[in-house]
């Protein structure tokens, strides 16, 4: 089992900055990629940025691509999305998500407001 537990959000002003933090603990040895992904009311949870176990290869959804980042500390097992001149279109819970050979594993979500 991995336990994800998110951290970070909050409400910024349109152009504010934001850094989420993903925390894991559990069998961290086995996690592959791990991803931050977002939902708002209505729609389906969306793919915002995932990294690799390496920390070298990393995807953008091309809504955030220039704005934000994401990256990973393996000495401290915790993914980190820096988010730069949020959109309140950027506005939504955002999710952790780590996978191993053993499943597939999110965490409870933290809120982000950006308001106009």
């Amino acid at each position: 089992q991995v336990q994800l537990v998110e951290s970070g959000g909050g409400s910024v002003q349109d152009g504010g900055s934001l850094r989420l933090s993903c925390a894991t603990s559990g069998r961290v040895f086995s996690i592959g990629t791990m991803g931050w992904y977002r939902q708002t009311p209505g729609k389906q949870r969306e793919l915002v940025a995932s990294i690799d176990s390496t920390g070298r290869r990393k995807n953008y959804a091309d809504s955030v691509k220039g704005r934000f980042t994401i990256s990973r500390d393996s000495a401290k097992n915790t993914v980190y999305l820096q988010m730069n001149s949020l959109k309140p279109e950027d506005a939504a819970v955002y999710y952790c998500n780590a996978r191993n050979p053993y499943g597939n594993y999110w965490g409870q979500g933290t809120q982000v407001a950006v308001s106009s």
